[in-house]
């Protein structure tokens, strides 16, 4: 018996173990399957568009009235104007609509869509000559052999329908988790498609020039690689790169007098930033930072400041999780002009950021908690601005001059 006393305990500890790695595996299958069930589940009811008049708000500036043009968007994501004077919306699980100012349409045709954390059906630009053209181009998260990543495709909008879909880019290395897809992208006055993808939550990938997590990406219209791109020829780095060390864009917009690119970047705690952009120059994540790690507040990398890397025109320290850029040129609200607004998650505001030159000289915060995580903010032909907050119950707003 007491030769075997051992050869039990053994027995024991290994079925012990065996139904603790059982546990696991139903723990992640639980896990797996009510993800797929909140991927899979039914969306909430359509959006209803209803023009309402919300309140009237005074600024350093003048003062706007808060319009409320539509209700009922499951986290809407970013926002688009048609030549019509149409409006299209994406929801980031996976759907697109067209509000015509008594309508919320739904828009069909989309390619396979992964929503998964942070991803799903993301930005949307039109070409620069979409009156001749009719390409829209938009971006979303998509599943690739085992892993999800960024993919950047086109299509023409016939009627309430989309054709002639093209997917044009795919990240390069796709990989498991749902956090930091980029994912905003905008046309340069060279007519080059400029895109962000986010580090995927692997922050040393943005130093890494053969892969195309944590950087800008620069594109011919129909997705080839532009011959001039830093990168092209230079063994190990990925051709389709502009500019890299970024953490995970989500705010992009054209300087409207130099036509530069500003991009704006999550930090991890604290040390969100706003960026002018440089070809093939290195921004610095995760090296340099002017945030720290999560909880412990340690530092992150090796300071905020080393030779060869860029420095932020600004950084924000607590973290505003900046999400939609937009510089505002329109003459609805003069004392604006010139200025960059940027929609803020955290501490659900909208912020007004005043320039001289390349400097930022004064801030604002406007709409404090009053309508929630402001996700994209776009200046529309009108002059106005509009406005989409991330919620699963989402409304489209837009900003005029009070009467």
């Amino acid at each position: 018996d007491a030769a075997a006393r051992p050869s039990e305990t053994a027995s024991r500890r290994a079925a012990g173990r065996r139904r603790a790695a059982g546990s696991r595996r139903a723990a992640r299958l639980c896990a797996t399957l009510l993800a797929a069930a909140v991927i899979a589940a039914p969306l909430s009811a359509n959006p209803a568009a209803s023009t309402t008049t919300l309140s009237t708000h005074r600024t350093e500036q003048g003062s706007f009235s808060l319009v409320r043009l539509a209700t009922g968007l499951a986290n809407p994501w970013a926002i688009a104007f048609l030549p019509d004077g149409s409006i299209l919306v994406t929801e980031r699980p996976g759907r697109l609509w067209r509000y015509d100012g008594r309508s919320m349409t739904a828009i069909s045709g989309l390619p396979d869509i992964t929503a998964s954390g942070q991803g799903g059906l993301l930005d949307l630009v039109l070409h620069p000559d979409y009156a001749r053209n009719g390409w829209l181009y938009f971006t979303y998260s998509a599943r690739s052999g085992l892993g999800l990543g960024t993919r950047v495709a086109r299509a023409r909008l016939s009627g309430n329908a989309l054709s002639d879909v093209e997917v044009l880019f795919t990240i390069n290395r796709p990989t498991a988790g749902g956090q930091h897809f980029g994912s905003r992208i905008v046309f340069g006055a060279d007519g080059k498609l400029y895109v962000t993808v986010g580090d995927r939550g692997t922050p040393n990938r943005a130093q890494d020039l053969s892969d195309h997590a944590g950087s800008l990406l620069r594109l011919n219209d129909d997705g080839t690689v532009p011959s001039d791109n830093p990168f092209v020829g230079r063994s190990g780095a990925a051709a389709e790169t502009y500019s890299y060390g970024h953490r995970n864009a989500q705010g992009i917009a054209l300087h409207p007098e130099t036509g530069v690119i500003w991009l704006h970047e999550h930090g991890p705690q604290g040390g969100d930033e706003i960026n002018i952009i440089t070809g093939g120059a290195n921004y610095g994540w995760p090296v340099i930072t002017y945030g720290t790690n999560y909880g412990t507040g340690t530092r992150i990398g090796e300071g905020t400041e080393k030779p060869g890397m860029e420095q932020p025109v600004i950084h924000w320290t607590p973290s505003i999780a900046p999400s939609g850029m937009a510089f505002y040129t329109g003459a609805a609200f003069p004392g604006w002009q010139g200025n960059i607004f940027v929609g803020a998650l955290a501490g659900q505001h909208l912020r007004r950021v005043v320039l001289d030159g390349d400097r930022v000289v004064h801030q604002e915060s406007m709409l404090q908690r009053t309508v929630g995580r402001i996700r994209d903010v776009r200046q529309g032909p009108d002059g106005y601005l509009y406005l989409v907050t991330d919620a699963a119950n989402g409304a489209l707003y837009r900003l005029e001059p009070a009467r």
